[in-house]
């Protein structure tokens, strides 16, 4: 194989389908030039980009061209540069004893995009995961704790002893068994209620008038009245 031949021939082919952005960087011993790879979108301002340097050797295409690649900036904050790499001379191991530059080359632009649209995904991912939390937590703000018969008895417990209730109740109950009738009386106004029912109600008691009706038959006299004393028979002896 004419080597020097296959690739003058390769090299005119290239400037010809790339010109304006393949560069010649020398010509002697071998070629060296890149060719840039873009993503979509880089050129409007959000992508990925790089240059590809190629460098004949002695045999090419029957072994591999020295591959390198010159990233631009924040490039390997996105991608791993050496990831690509390989991937690049895996693709030209495939295809030994043919020019492959315009394969490599392809393979490469559609390595980048594909990074690039994984990237862009999982971007979007993180910002609607990220708007997420902070509209559950707006959420979580404005709603508060959910309350639950466990919690709010829980809560009502700690509440009384912080308020130190159970002792208040404790010493209650003990003056409350110290106060005098009088005290409970004017305490407790369930006692007032109790009094004021008893006395509106006026058919609670009865009397039973029957048992009065006899009482003119009975015989008593003025003088009987006046005689008697308590305490002594009605027959005195002298």
């Amino acid at each position: 194989m004419d080597y020097n031949y296959e690739q003058t021939s390769e090299v005119e082919a290239l400037d010809s389908i790339y010109y304006g952005d393949m560069q010649i960087i020398d010509t002697k011993p071998y070629h060296r030039f890149s060719i840039p790879i873009k993503s979509e979108g880089f050129d409007e301002g959000d992508g990925l980009s790089c240059q590809l340097i190629f460098t004949y050797t002695q045999k090419y295409p029957d072994e591999l061209p020295v591959i390198e690649i010159d990233n631009e900036e924040n490039f390997e904050n996105t991608v791993d540069k050496k990831e690509l790499l390989r991937y690049l001379v895996d693709q030209g191991k495939e295809n030994l004893g043919m020019v492959m530059v315009f394969t490599l080359v392809s393979a490469g632009q559609e390595w980048l995009n594909d990074k690039w649209d994984t990237f862009k995904k999982e971007r979007e991912e993180m910002i609607i995961a990220k708007q997420k939390a902070e509209e559950e937590a707006e959420l979580k703000r404005f709603e508060g704790t959910r309350v639950t018969v466990e919690s709010f008895l829980a809560w009502r417990k700690q509440f009384e002893i912080d308020m130190c209730i159970p002792a208040k109740r404790e010493k209650e109950s003990k003056e409350k068994n110290k106060l005098t009738g009088k005290e409970l009386f004017l305490r407790d106004t369930t006692l007032n209620e109790s009094d004021l029912k008893f006395l509106d109600d006026g058919d609670a008691v009865k009397v039973d008038e029957s048992l009065f009706q006899d009482l003119d038959d009975l015989d008593i006299s003025d003088e009987d009245d006046k005689d008697y004393v308590p305490g002594q028979s009605g027959d005195e002896s002298d």
